[in-house]
């Protein structure tokens, strides 16, 4: 292997270990790093021949932005693409890699609003109330996923990763680890406590061996899967809505929603969500408005 490529992947192999066990990002998030990165440097390879990491000019990156627009890449994604990079040489900056950076003379290109997709109130409550659930295991557990999801607005990973533990049925709170091993406490209804009750009773009862680790489990009694999940999601939430998404995702973004549309103050979303700064929640303002909008139109007289 060229000496120069071999140095690369030492460079990018600590940079992939740094998230995996100090940044502790899912497997989903490093991948997606891992992806971008690798993606970078064949194109450098191509275009250039082997460079070294410290051989990289801004230069060489705005051709592989140039390169990212030709071929019809978004400007949220380009932005997601840069990101991965930027971070990667902030990292070799820290560790002494390198001594300057070429991302510092990078723009990313301005990405366009985009509001969250959220399941309408009315829709939401459809699906609670009228929607049949199956009497069997599988029926109860659907159920209670989309419950949790709904009333709490965890993420797909945090839900699969719920210990029965984490569940505290005296103050009414799930204690949720969310990305980079942040606690934090969300309240939950009554109504909802039961339920995480008696489906734990019910695994005791019916699923002999089953595993009383994590909450929710399948028929055969083992941890749930996050694939299981989005098919349950979205088998559901076909039944109550057109919108084009229908995955976990949504479900936390309708959580947010609707308790925004209800006057939920802001920083009492973002802890709810665990989102570490108040601008990634401060996107959810902008469906209140849009409602506003809508309200202002059909209600008044000169709209």
């Amino acid at each position: 292997m060229d000496p120069k490529a071999l140095c690369l992947s030492a460079f990018v192999q600590s940079f992939i270990d740094y998230l995996k066990f100090e940044k502790r990002y899912s497997e989903h998030t490093i991948r997606s790093y891992w992806d971008d990165l690798e993606a970078f440097w064949k194109f450098v390879a191509a275009e250039y021949g082997e460079m070294g990491v410290r051989e990289i000019t801004p230069a060489v990156v705005r051709t592989w932005l140039a390169a990212l627009k030709d071929e019809g890449m978004s400007s949220r994604t380009v932005n997601r693409k840069i990101s991965a990079l930027r971070s990667f040489y902030k990292f070799q900056l820290r560790m002494g890699g390198v001594e300057q950076s070429p991302m510092t003379a990078i723009i990313a290109p301005k990405a366009g609003k985009r509001l969250p997709v959220f399941v309408e109130q009315g829709d939401m409550a459809e699906l609670f109330e009228t929607v049949r659930f199956s009497e069997d295991w599988e029926g109860l557990t659907d159920r209670l996923i989309l419950a949790i999801l709904y009333h709490t607005g965890m993420r797909l990973s945090e839900l699969v990763g719920l210990r029965e533990g984490q569940a505290d049925g005296g103050t009414g709170t799930f204690k949720v680890l969310g990305k980079g091993n942040k606690e934090r406490v969300i309240p939950v209804s009554p109504v909802l406590m039961r339920m995480v009750e008696e489906y734990k009773r019910l695994k005791r009862d019916e699923l002999g061996g089953a595993d009383t680790e994590f909450l929710l489990v399948g028929k055969k009694g083992r941890k749930l899967y996050p694939q299981y999940v989005y098919r349950a999601v979205r088998g559901y939430l076909a039944q109550v809505t057109t919108i084009d998404k229908k995955s976990p995702h949504v479900l936390r973004h309708t959580f947010a929603t609707h308790l925004m549309n209800a006057g939920a103050e802001l920083n009492s979303v973002k802890e709810l969500l665990g989102h570490a700064s108040l601008a990634a929640t401060q996107v959810y303002t902008h469906n209140t408005i849009e409602k506003l909008k809508d309200i202002y139109k059909k209600a008044h007289p000169k709209a």
